[in-house]
């Protein structure tokens, strides 16, 4: 099976086209990734295989007439595509309503147009559920986003629900925890402490820091993607959690103790605009139905993301300065 993978070039779908090419997904015979390298997609996390105009192409998901050129030929289409950082979506909103919301709509448009049944598999996150004092949100849990984020990727999701009640279309979605791992742009959470204290620069944490977050690898979570994409009943919902629960201030510590530095390295900053207090997903069903489960232990994952920012200063700084 071929697979349009848009949003290719960033964080999460450039390690699922990494893990594609080191043979990791036997059942796809090969992809294509479009990308509209905006600042945070970068052509190099690609393998060297991938050049423009023979499996790579440079260009938008809202391009209506663009999208369905790409379909002609795949059988399924995984959605990575999405403006991601909550921050910048709070400064503005609308290139996430954008992207996140119009840009669904215009692939799952362009599906129906094209009369195959391609599958769509919808790349969403743990943020639609809101915020959760105890317990783990399971898929059948109210949405409540508290971001203009993660409104437009509940937005999203919500969308592709809808074609697949209202057409009929194979759709799939996923909700993930926070990933990390190499090739992360370093603006988020890990690759910006990481950097930081590489450039000997302290490390900035919101409010009193005991905001909580599940962590998964991206490799586990690009392997979870595969199961659903393989093997998920179409119109359901797959949490793929981490397992692994850590306060911001908890994370912080094993990042500063993994580089050598100390607690004189923190500096605590104003809190972020509705700052949800602690996410948790039940993955109970992606192991029961499809035998996901994560691999990669946290503080190993951890210590080879760190040592990845440290030999690749070449690939971070340059973004880190834009």
């Amino acid at each position: 099976m071929k697979v349009l993978i848009t949003g290719g070039a960033g964080f999460i779908g450039s390690n699922f086209v990494r893990l594609f090419a080191e043979g990791s997904f036997s059942s796809i015979s090969s992809v294509m990734v479009l990308d509209k390298l905006t600042y945070a997609g970068v052509l190099e996390n690609l393998p060297q295989t991938f050049s423009e105009g023979k499996n790579f192409v440079r260009g938008d998901i809202c391009d209506t007439n663009l999208i369905g050129k790409l379909l002609t030929e795949v059988g399924a289409v995984i959605n990575f595509a999405a403006e991601s950082h909550v921050d910048r979506s709070i400064t503005g909103a609308s290139d996430f309503v954008q992207t996140n919301i119009v840009g669904v709509q215009v692939i799952l448009d362009a599906i129906k147009a094209s009369g195959r049944n391609i599958r769509f598999l919808q790349v969403s996150t743990d943020e639609v559920y809101g915020s959760i004092e105890s317990g783990s949100w399971t898929e059948d849990w109210p949405l409540q986003p508290n971001s203009p984020y993660s409104a437009s990727k509940a937005s999203g999701e919500l969308l592709a629900r809808s074609y697949n009640r209202t057409h009929g279309m194979d759709v799939v979605i996923t909700r993930c925890s926070n990933n990390y791992g190499t090739h992360h742009f370093p603006e988020k959470l890990i690759p910006l402490f990481i950097t930081n204290l590489i450039e000997g620069k302290k490390v900035p944490v919101y409010g009193t820091g005991e905001n909580i977050r599940d962590w998964l690898h991206v490799d586990d979570h690009c392997r979870g993607i595969y199961s659903v994409l393989m093997n998920g009943c179409s119109g359901e919902v797959y949490n793929i959690g981490g397992g692994r629960e850590l306060t911001n201030n908890e994370i912080t510590s094993l990042i500063l103790e993994a580089m050598g530095a100390d607690e004189s390295s923190i500096d605590y900053v104003e809190d972020r605009k509705g700052h949800d207090l602690r996410y948790s997903v039940d993955w109970t069903k992606i192991n029961q139905e499809l035998g996901y489960e994560p691999q990669v232990k946290f503080e190993d994952g951890l210590r080879a993301t760190i040592q990845w920012y440290r030999d690749n200063e070449a690939w971070w700084k340059p973004l880190k300065n834009r």
